[in-house]
């Protein structure tokens, strides 16, 4: 059977260019780029909230268009009508790729009533109960990290097990930072593996507890980068760490999944499903 191969693009810069952060604009556009077997390079410019702002976009764009011989493609969230016209005006050169005009017009339409055209997302933060749960969350996931603390446990959403470098931590943040979820991590190490059980400050709390499981190889990989040519490091025991810790959680009624092929988005997403579907509701 002959392989149909997919026609290689080349590769070209994408603008992000925001009156708020760049995340909105930036996220959307990595979800459209993904479809393609592209790997473009990314400039984000955020709060470009006045028309001299604007223009200095306009001229990188225009720039680069110039020096790549292709049009960059460039996704915008800009509310300001004057601000927006300067972008998607014809001296552009770029592909511009409207995220607001697509979506919140058409929505005007629909609902019957104009949206506030706020600009930036986060501009009443300091009145935003949201705001200020992410930001308690965030502390507690910072205060409990890596086991620091089994204080406050009860107050957790979720506590992630896993051996060393199996991805809790950056994890857990995501969690804090994106749904204002308190995690907690707690490792699992050579002491619990001896015992063939888990710790016991975290008895009361199973049912919050979720594991991160990883490929013994790929452990051994990251691990060989913190402490090269180490017994930590050393693929016979990461291995038996990851065996042991597998057959722990299983034994404890303890849900888990590897993080070796998955993001942080998808991890977490399962933890939501899992643990406090309630926060997939928004």
């Amino acid at each position: 059977m002959t392989e149909v191969r997919q026609p290689t693009m080349p590769n070209r810069t994408v603008f992000y260019v925001s009156d708020g952060t760049g995340i909105t604009a930036e996220t959307f556009g990595n979800s459209i780029l993904a479809q393609f077997p592209a790997i473009p390079r990314h400039v984000r410019r955020p709060f470009i909230e006045t028309t001299a702002k604007a223009h200095e976009v306009l001229a990188e764009i225009n720039r680069t268009a110039d020096a790549e011989g292709v049009r960059p493609i460039v996704f915008i969230t800009l509310v300001d009508d004057a601000v927006r016209q300067i972008i998607t005006g014809p001296e552009c050169r770029g592909m511009v790729l409207d995220i607001l005009q697509a979506f919140v017009e058409p929505l005007e339409q629909e609902f019957g009533v104009k949206s506030n055209h706020r600009v930036g997302r986060f501009s009443d933060a300091a009145k935003s109960s949201e705001y200020n749960e992410r930001i308690e969350a965030i502390n507690f996931s910072l205060a409990h990290d890596d086991g620091q603390s089994a204080r406050n446990l009860a107050n957790a959403d979720v506590i992630l097990l896993g051996v060393s470098r199996s991805g809790k931590t950056p994890t857990s943040l995501y969690l804090a930072m994106q749904h204002g979820i308190k995690a907690a991590n707690y490792p699992l190490i050579p002491e619990d593996f001896e015992r063939h059980k888990l710790p016991s400050a975290l008895a009361p709390y199973i049912k919050k507890c979720f594991g991160l499981t990883i490929d013994p190889e790929r452990l051994s990989q990251i691990r060989n980068e913190r402490r090269p040519d180490s017994k930590y490091a050393a693929i016979e025991n990461c291995r038996y760490e990851v065996r042991e810790a597998e057959a722990m959680m299983r034994r404890s009624g303890v849900n888990w999944l590897s993080s070796t092929h998955k993001s942080i988005e998808e991890i977490a997403t399962t933890i939501l499903r899992d643990i406090r579907p309630d926060r997939l509701i928004y």
